[in-house]
């Protein structure tokens, strides 16, 4: 009773903490004579792609996979689904293809990890140095350039205003997840097999239940909603694409995963605080009479710095998966 009490009291400190956090900078915000509105709404998109990021990777680790390879899915990601808009004329196939790209990637790493035994910190670092090599290769070979591409406004995949205010159907989507994951994992049959495989994998392998298999679904789904993350950057927000375009997203999607804990809807509040901390900075970048009086490479801290402070504060606090980062040998 006394861990499920401990539980319930951190996830209430952190709903908190995100509650605080946009009282707060939308207090300071007003004191500056910048736009509440237009920081929420930058705020919620740059949510979008860290929180499907990050919620996909609690199922993944839950299941006692650590993908720390999210930074070059959300990169390759991001191109590919620029290639599937135009290849179709659509934008919202643009993200299907991401997200297939990026189930893709995670189908890899599942089988590298569960059945090659690999290293699992290697495997995702071997994807991030994939991914900057390959993206400008594949910018030369497709368009001849060396690192952006305009996506044509007739292929972007537009917000929509609720009461004059401005929000993505990917982000309702993104929340729907979040809220949805959090249910199959704790609710459902797949979500109990899911944990198991990350605790105690032999008792689950006693039960009859393939542990490979299960590791191998969570790993699709954890790199599926990471695609779709890196694809909504290139067609949902910005509007284009560069060889830059994730930007230590995935790394920070990470810090959302050690902030939460491994549960999703903390996940998704990490995400919002994270998001919420570069809607700020873009604010002041884009605000005349205040953008010129700081500089602009600092307000482009402000996101990093709240990470750092973020996983510092939490990552000593954390319980992971006992089997967590370990392949598993049937014995």
């Amino acid at each position: 009773m006394s861990r499920l009490s401990n539980l319930k009291t951190s996830r209430s400190i952190k709903i908190a903490l995100g509650a605080i956090t946009l009282i707060t900078v939308l207090g300071v915000a007003g004191l500056f004579g910048l736009d509440s509105k237009s920081i929420l709404e930058i705020g919620l998109l740059a949510m979008t792609p860290l929180a499907l990021t990050a919620v996909g990777e609690v199922v993944n680790e839950k299941a006692g996979l650590v993908n720390i390879g999210l930074e070059g899915i959300l990169l390759i990601s991001a191109i590919i689904g620029v290639v599937g808009a135009e290849m179709f004329g659509n934008g919202y196939f643009g993200l299907l293809i991401g997200l297939i790209s990026g189930a893709a990637i995670g189908f890899v790493f599942g089988v590298l990890s569960i059945y090659g035994k690999a290293d699992q910190v290697i495997t995702g670092i071997g994807i991030n140095v994939f991914a900057l090599g390959f993206i400008p290769y594949l910018f030369m070979v497709l368009w001849g350039v060396p690192g952006i591409r305009v996506v044509p406004v007739e292929l972007h995949v537009p917000a929509f205003s609720i009461y004059l205010f401005r929000i993505h159907v990917v982000t309702i989507l993104a929340l729907a997840i979040a809220v949805l994951s959090y249910y199959m994992l704790n609710k459902t049959p797949l979500g109990l097999r899911i944990r198991a495989a990350g605790e105690q994998p032999t008792a689950l392998d006693v039960a009859g239940v393939r542990v490979d298999k299960i590791r191998l679904i969570a790993a699709i789904y954890g790199g599926a909603l990471c695609g779709l993350g890196g694809a909504f950057m290139s067609i949902g927000w910005f509007g284009s694409a560069v060889k830059e375009i994730s930007a230590g997203r995935g790394f920070i999607a990470l810090a959302c995963v050690v902030f939460s804990g491994l549960e999703p809807l903390l996940a998704l509040v990490g995400a919002f605080i994270f998001g919420l901390a570069g809607g700020f900075a873009t604010t002041i970048a884009i605000t005349p009479g205040i953008k010129e009086t700081i500089p602009f490479y600092f307000v482009n801290m402000i996101p990093y710095i709240t990470t750092l402070v973020v996983v510092t504060v939490a990552i000593g606090k954390k319980r992971f998966p006992r089997e967590s980062g370990k392949p598993y040998r049937r014995e």
